[in-house]
């Protein structure tokens, strides 16, 4: 069992300022590290969304132009 004068220690306001403090540095550095980790994502897939963009925009200009049919005549016949 404890004794009463660790007990108080743990309980003094500077443990508790020192744990409080620990734990606000603990959730920064796992916020920052998710962060980090959420950016390196959207720059990967940006990366990769440019790079489809300018492969389709060459696909475009090398491929001729065709014109639409559009609409298609359809015979009606009168009885």
């Amino acid at each position: 069992m404890t004794s009463t004068k660790q007990r108080s220690a743990a309980r003094s306001p500077s443990a508790l300022s020192d744990a409080w403090d620990r734990r606000t540095s603990l959730v920064k550095q796992e916020l920052a590290a998710a962060n980090a980790a959420s950016d390196a994502k959207t720059a990967r897939l940006k990366a990769l969304r440019l790079e489809k963009e300018r492969v389709d925009a060459q696909a475009a200009a090398q491929s001729p132009e065709t014109a639409s049919p559009g609409r298609k005549r359809v015979k009606r016949i009168v009885v």
